[in-house]
């Protein structure tokens, strides 16, 4: 399958392209369009081109870097939802609990009983996906299907984190066909799940600008997508001003 990527620099003319493949994808999987997000990886982008985007239609806004999202989000609309995409650091968890209504990348027991502690210690209760690493790869994070599967019970029973769902990160590939049993395999994880432990996980974060209508196709709830929307990413965090530190820092 062929993804189109919008050649356009116009922010609506690019949203209505991407939400337009979300809803052929929901079409061609028998799903109704309104059971996909469309989070919008804002990551090394101003303010105003997320303001740009959000006029535009767009709500859901997804970051990775907790210091420079807490530079760019009081600079936003107010109205955005904002979704944490990247790999929590345990000593960032406190600036980052507060900022973001899901977290998609839990990538470890531990890490999950440290967000536990200091969201009791805030008063939190933090929607979370757990990240699985499919394909085994070394250079990624993630819980091994096997180590999910073990874990699970000790996760489940945290009293403040809430569990909706699972995220996965596949191999990179030209040809999205190639990803699409990674995405199948995060699917039929979860539906394991439901069945061994009892336990329903709504979501699926699974993905991005190469390969998110066959994400679809397999089941993905959430869909991260960047450059299809934004163009090609600076490479460089956005820093407030020149130099500025984030506020409170």
């Amino acid at each position: 399958m062929k993804i189109i990527s919008p050649s356009s620099s116009d922010p609506q003319e690019r949203l209505e392209l991407v939400l337009s493949q979300v809803h052929d994808a929901c079409i061609r999987a028998r799903r109704p369009p309104g059971t996909v997000e469309l989070v919008a990886v804002s990551k090394t982008h101003p303010p105003e081109t997320v303001a740009a985007l959000a006029a535009a239609g767009q709500e859901c806004f997804g970051e990775s870097r907790v210091q420079e999202a807490r530079a760019k989000i009081p600079l936003c609309p107010g109205r955005i939802r904002w979704h944490f995409i990247g790999h929590p650091q345990t000593n960032k968890l406190r600036q980052a609990l507060p900022l973001f209504e899901l977290f998609h990348g839990i990538d470890s027991t531990d890490l999950a009983r440290q967000a536990d502690r200091v969201a009791a210690e805030l008063g939190l209760h933090p929607r979370v996906l757990l990240q699985v690493n499919v394909a085994g790869e070394a250079s990624k994070f993630g819980f091994s299907p096997a180590a999910l599967d073990s874990a699970l019970e000790e996760l489940l029973a945290l009293p403040r984190l809430q569990i909706e769902g699972l995220m996965t990160l596949p191999p990179p590939a030209a040809d999205p066909e190639r990803v699409r049993p990674y995405f199948a395999a995060l699917r039929e994880l979860r539906d394991r799940i439901a069945q061994t432990h009892g336990v329903q996980l709504p979501h699926l974060s699974m993905g991005m600008s190469g390969d998110f209508p066959v994400a679809i196709e397999e089941g993905a709830t959430l869909v991260r997508v960047g450059t299809a929307l934004f163009g090609a990413r600076s490479g460089s965090t956005w820093k407030h001003g020149s130099d500025a530190p984030p506020p409170g820092d």
